[in-house]
């Protein structure tokens, strides 16, 4: 039986790198005979200019039909000023909750072809291989009451509510956990115990999740020290698990130790395991159309897709393997070349991808 996979290109660069992620996966649905069944729509900015919403029904229809989707990169200036239900990323944000895919994976995986293009000494990077687990549904981002208010004395507050649940920090738990049995068996939870009452209750629930795996080691660290602790010595790292809030910054920073954030694929899981994947970069507008946008998170997007949620191990190796190899050729994007190298454009590496898959 066929599996359908939902295609969101998205704004300003997504179309470009999604054209040659769909190029790969189309290679690989071929040469692994996946029987992967394709379709595209709109979401995001592209959506809301198009028919006047940034998630539309047609959409979410087809997502919700798909056994997986791929996205590009939502946003942009031009969209600052519309109304906040309407801005692009609520597109992004609606399918998060409206699939319920509460488990965001982001990878910091350090190519060692491209250790010296990190922020940091390559010594404290080489070998780098840290999985974030955040929470993507619930905490301060989706908590309620919310709002600007004002008031007696006629000031305006802005204000926001920081909210879980036992059985929401559970569950990411318990991704968390099993990921981590699969690689270095050490969880590290990472919270504001010491000043937020939520995260008491987080602490107390990790530690209660950790009965159920024995085998895997748990620590707990403040999110300031888990920030400074990422660039003082970050391969101590194996899965760290924590909020929506503090996974939002830590992943971006994480990000940054593999040398650009163009290089870094993101998973976000329900609780059967299909999944939304999509790059952790942003829709960059700066460099929109120029063809210089960096394609290989979109590709490695496809990889994680076929490894957690559809189950197609080889596959997913096959491109990951490919890409590595286009790297020890020396070919790099502008956002991961050393200044005297010449950069290639988004075609030419999607383009090389492929020849190193065909081998």
């Amino acid at each position: 039986m066929s599996k359908k996979i939902l295609i969101l290109p998205g704004d300003h660069i997504g179309p470009e790198i999604m054209a040659e992620a769909v190029r790969v996966l189309e290679h690989v649905n071929a040469r692994f005979d996946l029987d992967l069944e394709l379709e595209h729509a709109l979401v995001g900015g592209a959506a809301l200019d198009a028919v006047g919403t940034p998630l539309p029904d047609d959409t979410l229809a087809k997502a919700r039909a798909s056994d997986a989707i791929l996205l590009g990169a939502v946003g942009g200036p031009e969209w600052d000023n519309v109304e906040r239900h309407l801005r692009p990323e609520r597109g992004l944000l609606g399918l998060r909750s409206e699939l319920e895919l509460f488990g965001n994976l982001r990878p910091a995986l350090l190519y060692p072809q491209l250790a010296a293009a990190s922020s940091l000494k390559p010594e404290l990077v080489a070998g780098l291989d840290i999985l974030i687990v955040r929470e993507l549904t619930g905490g301060i981002y989706f908590g309620e009451p919310r709002g600007i208010r004002t008031l007696e004395n006629g000031e305006r507050q802005g204000f926001n509510t920081y909210v879980y649940s036992e059985s929401e920090i559970r569950r990411i738990g318990h991704l968390a956990f099993g990921l981590a049995r699969a690689r270095g068996k050490r969880v590290c939870s990472v919270d504001k115990a010491n000043v937020l009452d939520v995260t008491v209750l987080w602490r107390e629930v990790m530690t209660e999740v950790a009965k159920d795996y024995p085998d895997v080691e748990l620590s707990h660290m403040y999110v300031d020290n888990a920030a400074m602790q990422l660039v003082r010595a970050p391969k101590q790292f194996d899965v760290l698990v924590t909020g929506n809030m503090f996974g939002d910054i830590l992943s971006d920073a994480a990000a940054m130790l593999t040398g650009s954030i163009g290089m870094l694929p993101s998973a976000s899981l329900d609780s059967s395991g299909r999944g939304m994947y999509e790059p952790c970069h942003g829709s960059a507008p700066d460099i929109a159309g120029q063809g210089v946008a960096n394609p290989l998170a979109t590709i490695l997007s496809v990889a994680m897709m076929l490894r957690y949620t559809l189950d197609k191990p080889e596959a997913a190796a096959a491109i990951e393997a490919a890409v590595s190899a286009v790297l020890d050729r020396g070919l790099r994007t502008a956002d991961i070349r050393a200044e005297a190298e010449t950069p290639v454009s988004t075609s030419q590496m999607g383009e090389a991808v492929l020849q190193a898959l065909a081998g």
